[in-house]
């Protein structure tokens, strides 16, 4: 059965829950950054991806890279909400001896295909990724979740240069664009940043990134027709889902003590 909006409001509202609950456990930062992409994550695993957790390693499965590691508390919750691993393994997070460290490493967890952390490198294992599947004549599609500070990276560019040029019309990038990178604005820098990837050939599409139906929509789009990747450019809220949190750059860096737990998770569980 498809999984409704609501659903997927619910989902991604659990993973805001988890994320700030192993923050603080762990008293680790990022938290506004994996905040901000709770809903794409949400859409992706609950609603997207071709993946089955009980044969996560199935060779048609489709593949989600987390290029922005440091927002991987997300991402752990997604997969534990999905079902790739018991809600208890989530209290291992950057703890000595557990599967789970501050950036995601490869196969950690059944769903993690690439380990992550090093900024603008995703991009580029997506596109092979893509290319192996078209060579091993495989219908798997891939998607890459990018940061937007990333963006200031090279090597994102000659990846964007090189997917386009090989048509990889089964490659879709989103940029979670929360107008942050770890110490400045990015929108300066990087504005238009739609025209920028339209000028590398890329299909474009702009979306509220916390609009869950203009998120399916984005990325259940038919592939395009003249075989271009597609980025889908998120406009996000750093911290979403916190009212003190979104927008503000310290909680980049700064863990949640115990009286900022009890005030987010009481904003959450309303």
């Amino acid at each position: 059965m498809r999984v409704t909006y609501d659903a997927l409001a619910e989902t991604a509202r659990q993973i805001r829950i988890r994320v700030l609950e192993m923050a603080h456990a762990a008293r680790t930062p990022h938290v506004a950054s994996a905040l901000s992409c709770a809903d794409l994550l949400a859409a992706l695993y609950s609603r997207v991806l071709r993946i089955d957790p009980k044969s996560p390693d199935e060779e048609n499965r489709d593949r989600c890279l987390l290029s922005k590691g440091h927002g991987c508390t997300a991402l752990y919750a997604a997969l534990a909400l999905r079902g790739f691993c018991p809600p208890e393994v989530l209290e291992e997070y950057a703890r000595d001896g557990g599967r789970l460290p501050e950036h995601p490493a490869p196969h950690c967890l059944p769903g993690i295909e690439f380990g992550s952390g090093s900024l603008g490198h995703c991009l580029a294992v997506g596109a092979g990724l893509a290319l192996s599947a078209r060579l091993l004549s495989l219908s798997f599609r891939v998607y890459v979740l990018m940061s937007d500070g990333e963006c200031y990276e090279g090597s994102v560019w000659e990846a964007a240069t090189f997917a386009a040029t090989r048509k990889l019309s089964s490659l879709t990038a989103i940029v979670d664009f929360n107008k942050w990178s770890a110490t400045t604005r990015t929108e300066p820098a990087l504005r238009p940043l739609a025209a920028k990837w339209r000028s590398f050939g890329w299909v474009v599409k702009e979306i509220d990134g916390h609009d869950l139906r203009a998120i399916v929509r984005a990325l259940t789009a038919p592939p395009d027709a003249r075989q271009r990747p597609r980025i889908i450019v998120a406009h996000t809220i750093k911290g979403k889902g916190v009212s003190f949190m979104e927008d503000e750059l310290e909680w980049h860096y700064r863990p949640p003590d115990a009286n900022d737990l009890q005030r987010a998770l009481a904003e959450l569980k309303r």
